[in-house]
């Protein structure tokens, strides 16, 4: 119920019309694929007989297909497909990666350096997987070992970009030796793990460096909590996506930072490319209202919070048709309270963030109040975690918008602060009192969009290269462990 027809079901008559191929658009709708096209040809008629069963397993094209455990990362993993991608499940948005990534299909092959390393990526590349390119850019040469069962996020080969290699996993430790890489660079989410593990439990020799993101939390409910411990005691090299997440797993493992080369950087920054030069008008410009971008989840933006703006003049915008689609009731009940406050956008790619984002005023990162008192042991997932939209709202040159944490730890305020990026509030009249200081507003801007650069991955890959090779050449004691962005 609720699913079309199936192949098996149907039979007809020899028709001209053909099913939607690949190349034009990969979607679960068999009606969009063929069957409403067939439809034109005349009155489809039931036999009432039972000719085939329907079964339910974990492989199933649907399935595969549907985020947010499928999705394109598994269909590609799974089918095995080399080419860029147009995707759309029938619960999810239109990924159009023939478009998006055409200019780097465009540009010619990087020469790597002859002092260039080979780097093999181990595990998934979540957002914004492009800047992996920036290795290639500097000279460096790619390889790819990639998890299986990745969620719709877990970005895996074969790449829809670049030139990476991919190695099979039945005889990945004799493509190694082929191989031959100067190191293993093993990431990045709770889901690949295990895979992670494994690779270093068996790694013939490699140099291994470990860099996570999401979250620890989530590898004690998936009961990977000791494999996620291992990676980062026994890596020759451990990443860590911010200060505070370092920190944190110091109290936990405190060989794992004490004893072994450490650097901190984001797990997913975005590549320069997407980072437009100019700017579009504000929109309150034109109105004289204040208005705000919210570009993913509306957390700790709760519908009473959202009548709590209106009451203060200041508009929020949500952008994104599948999260649109998991907050209806939150969209129903925001709506009854602030009708002319609430506005809805379909989402926007990466080559759209600077043009269609910096029109706000401000953006807001996610809204909760930290119970660790200052003790970083303390500490839960939204204090430690900087969320991929940091990037987005940086590249559009926004100032963020987040509570003030004030005596807590919490990264994204540490780093905010130490940047002068963004506003912190108290209540939400407190905040639009910020929001209406022109001068200072500006003077926010214009810092965002001077450091800007900081939310790229460029900017840091030469700094993680040379970890590379610091422990690459074995050596001991600590490396440069500045946050993400210095």
């Amino acid at each position: 119920e609720g699913e079309p027809l199936q192949l098996a079901q149907v039979l007809h008559r020899r028709t001209g019309k053909r099913w939607m191929e690949r190349g034009e658009l990969t979607t679960d709708d068999l009606d969009r694929m063929f069957w409403s096209c067939l439809r034109q040809e005349g009155e489809a008629v039931g036999t009432g007989l039972v000719t085939c069963e329907w079964v339910d397993h974990p492989l199933q094209r649907h399935k595969l297909m549907r985020e947010s455990e499928g999705g394109i990362n598994a269909y590609r993993s799974y089918y095995g497909v080399r080419q860029p991608l147009r995707f759309q499940s029938t619960i999810g948005n239109l990924q159009d990666e023939v478009a998006l990534y055409a200019h780097y299909r465009e540009r010619p092959r990087p020469i790597p350096r002859p002092d260039g390393l080979k780097i093999l990526l181990v595990g998934e590349l979540a957002y914004n997987a492009d800047r992996i390119l920036a290795f290639e850019e500097h000279g460096h040469r790619l390889y790819g070992l990639w998890m299986d069962r990745p969620y719709w996020y877990n970005t895996v080969g074969p790449l829809p970009f670049g030139h990476v290699e991919d190695i099979p996993f039945a005889s990945w430790r004799e493509e190694v030796r082929r191989i031959e890489p100067d190191v293993i660079y093993a990431l990045l989410n709770y889901q690949a793990v295990p895979f992670a593990h494994a690779v270093m439990n068996q790694n013939p020799g490699i140099p291994f460096v470990w860099h996570y993101k999401e979250g620890p939390f989530l590898n004690f409910e998936k009961g990977s909590w000791r494999e996620l411990v291992d990676l980062y005691t026994r890596a020759d090299g451990g990443v860590y996506s911010s200060p505070e997440m370092r920190d944190w797993f110091a109290t936990v493992a405190p060989d794992a930072v004490s004893s072994r080369p450490t650097l901190v950087l984001d797990g997913d920054l975005p590549k320069r490319d997407w980072f437009g030069p100019s700017r579009s008008p504000l929109r309150s410009a034109t109105d004289g209202e204040i208005h705000t971008v919210v570009p993913g989840r509306p957390i700790g933006l709760h519908p009473e919070t959202v009548a709590e703006l209106a009451a203060e003049g200041i508009h929020l915008h949500f952008y994104g048709d599948f999260l649109q689609g998991q907050w209806l009731q939150w969209i129903e009940r925001a709506r009854g309270l602030a009708p002319r406050h609430l506005h809805l956008h379909r989402t926007v790619d990466q080559n759209q963030w600077t043009e269609e984002f910096s029109r706000y005023d401000a953006g807001w990162l996610h809204g909760f109040s930290s119970r660790n008192g200052g003790e970083i042991r303390r500490a839960d997932w939204d204090d430690l975690n900087y969320p991929a939209r940091t990037a987005t709202l940086a590249a559009a040159g926004l100032p963020m918008i987040q509570v003030d944490n004030a005596g807590a730890i919490v990264a994204t305020q540490s780093l905010v602060r130490r940047h002068d990026l963004g506003l912190f509030y108290q209540c939400i009249p407190d905040l639009g009192a910020q929001l209406r200081d022109r001068p200072r507003m500006d003077e926010l801007r214009g810092n965002v969009w001077r450091e800007r650069e900081r939310f790229t991955f460029d900017y840091h890959v030469e700094r993680l290269v040379s970890f590379f090779r610091l422990v690459a050449a074995g050596r001991s004691g600590d490396s440069p462990m500045s946050d993400a962005t210095d």
